[in-house]
């Protein structure tokens, strides 16, 4: 197993439903994508470029989103927290997730992954 998936498995319920929700719904989106280990969390690579990120934190999931900055829809529903590069969607419960709102951001995400990071 790698630590990307060991890091998902060991998260306390509810965090691992909606992580293994997440992950599939980004490897249906993006099945080019790669979940990789990367800053001590799962990361999805599209060849060397990152999309997003899941993370657990306080009493949240937090999937960040790198190109942000580009994407059109479903801002409103996106935290930056005074991050200048990503904002990301939130989900405290497995009910919270909207599979169609995450879909498309995910798939935004994809449209956008070889545009400049910063600038």
């Amino acid at each position: 197993m790698n630590p990307a998936e060991a890091y998902i498995l060991k998260q306390p319920e509810p965090y691992k439903s909606i992580m293994l929700h997440v992950q599939l719904l980004i490897e249906h989106a993006a099945p080019e994508a790669d979940m990789m280990y990367k800053w001590s969390i799962p990361c999805f690579y599209i060849g060397k470029k990152p999309i997003c990120y899941i993370n657990q934190s306080k009493d949240f999931v937090d999937i960040g989103f790198y190109h942000s900055k580009y994407m059109t829809k479903y801002q409103e529903l996106m935290v930056s927290e005074k991050r200048k590069l990503v904002r990301s969607l939130r989900y405290k419960q497995l009910e919270d997730i909207n599979d169609e709102v995450l879909l498309f951001v995910i798939d935004e995400a994809r449209q956008h992954v070889d545009k400049p990071l910063l600038g």
